[in-house]
This record gives structure tokens, C-alpha cells and sequence, in this order.
């Protein structure tokens, strides 16, 4: 069976694209910097949700994947946290300064998790080699890597995306996202061999207040998911 995966970057949004019939959520924060770990409150919240499964990304800044040591730090307290509260799975991605993966500390991150499941982002198409890139993460313990193909869009990767999957050989799963939607998710699927797909589905909505200040020159805007984006990417996998 085919799987997707919704980037939601609320609880509110996390909570519209299960009803929408995501069959997993990927929960951040800061879409504007690319998603990084939601607040405390947020965590405590969405881990009473079990319509379906919720991985919360360990991200504690936006920019590159290079971490100091008091970032690691911050992920291992943010990964105990995600443990403790019962979520099923996270979201991580290390890289070394010279784009190899930082395998030493995704395999500690990995083992605090313990029976969580662990998916590497894409941090994964930062990385300079991806076959060397696959085989590290394989070792980390890993079971998941979710792939643009090194490129911003997945639908200019296939041919990677399809080898990478063959190369995993049922010992990861390889999830492609970034530009998955409903015109091209078939092709993706058919062209890759793939079983799971993510896709953030994103859309903007406007303010709900009633009063503006126009001196303060401001779109009051939010990120939220489509759901009819979402519902006709199902629609897609039924085929």
C-alpha cells in the first residue's frame, strides 16, 4: 500500500491533513526556515493525536545540517522529550562539514530514540556522495530517507530516486518529496518503484481579523496544508 506523508507545519494543520486522510505527518514549525522542532506545547498536544502516526522533525535552527555541540545537545534533550511524549517516529539529519553524513552522532540520536522509528530528511540531498551518503544512513539505523534527488524538485531526480531504491534494496525506505503533487504523483510512483511519497501540500491563507493596521504594511498570513491538494494526491494512489 502506498503511503503519504504531509509536512505540517501547525497542530492545526497536522490535524486537518489527517482528516484529510494523510496516512503520516511530518511536524514542524518556521516553514520559512525550512521546518524546524515544534514548541513544547505543540509536542504535548499533537502526541494525543492517534488517527494517525505524527513525527516530529529534531531540527533546532534552520540554515545547514552542521550542528555545534550545544545544538546536539538541544536534539538529544528534543529527542528524549518526542520519547517520553509517546510519538512514534522523528525526523533527523547530520551532516559533517565536508558533506559526508555525520553517522557517530545520527547512530546515537537513533539509539536514544530506541523504538521510535527514525527517517533522515533531507539533509540526505546536501550530501556530496548519495550512494555513500545511502550506505551510512543504512548503517545509523535509520529506516527511512526522505529525497528530493539532490535536486529542488523530485521530479527532475527520478532516475536517482529509482536507483536509490534499488541500490536500498528493502533495507531503507526511500520517500521522495519536494514538488509532489496531485499532477505529478503517479508518475513519480510508477517511474521509481516507490512506496511512500511526502509532500507539504502547502498553502497560504489570509488573516481572519477583522482590523488591519495598514501603517504596519503586513500580509498577516499563515502556512497551512490544501486539502483538496491533498484528497486528489489520494485520489492518485488508488490507481
Amino acid at each position: 500500500m502506498i503511503s503519504l506523508e504531509i509536512a505540517a507545519f501547525s497542530v492545526e494543520a497536522a490535524i486537518q491533513a489527517i482528516e484529510a486522510g494523510a496516512n503520516r505527518i511530518e511536524l514542524c514549525e518556521n516553514p520559512h526556515e525550512g521546518g524546524t522542532t515544534p514548541s513544547y506545547g505543540a509536542l504535548v498536544l499533537s502526541a494525543k493525536i492517534k488517527d494517525a502516526p505524527i513525527y516530529p522533525i529534531i531540527r533546532p535552527r534552520g540554515g545547514d545540517f552542521l550542528y555545534s555541540h550545544s545544538e546536539f545537545e538541544i536534539m538529544k534533550n528534543d529527542v528524549v522529550m518526542a520519547k517520553e511524549l509517546g510519538f512514534p517516529g522523528i525526523v533527523i539529519g547530520l551532516l559533517h562539514a565536508d558533506g559526508n553524513i555525520d553517522m557517530e552522532r545520527t547512530s546515537e540520536l537513533v539509539a536514544l530514540a530506541e523504538n521510535m522509528q527514525v527517517t533522515f530528511h533531507r539533509a540526505f540531498d546536501r550530501c556530496q556522495d548519495p550512494v555513500k551518503g545511502l550506505e551510512d544512513i543504512i548503517q545509523t539505523g535509520c529506516k527511512r530517507i526522505l529525497t528530493s534527488g539532490q535536486v529542488p524538485n523530485v521530479q527532475n531526480a527520478l532516475p536517482l530516486v529509482k536507483q536509490l531504491v534499488k541500490l536500498a534494496n528493502d533495507r531503507i525506505v526511500i520517500m521522495p518529496g519536494s514538488g509532489v503533487r496531485a499532477h505529478n504523483i503517479k508518475n513519480i510512483l510508477e517511474s521509481t518503484g516507490v512506496m511512500e511519497v511526502h509532500s507539504s501540500a502547502r498553502k497560504m491563507f489570509p488573516s481572519n481579523m477583522q482590523f488591519q493596521k495598514e501603517s504596519m504594511q503586513e500580509k498577516m498570513q499563515y502556512t497551512g496544508v490544501d486539502l483538496e491538494e491533498i484528497k486528489e494526491m489520494l485520489r492518485q494512489l488508488t490507481f
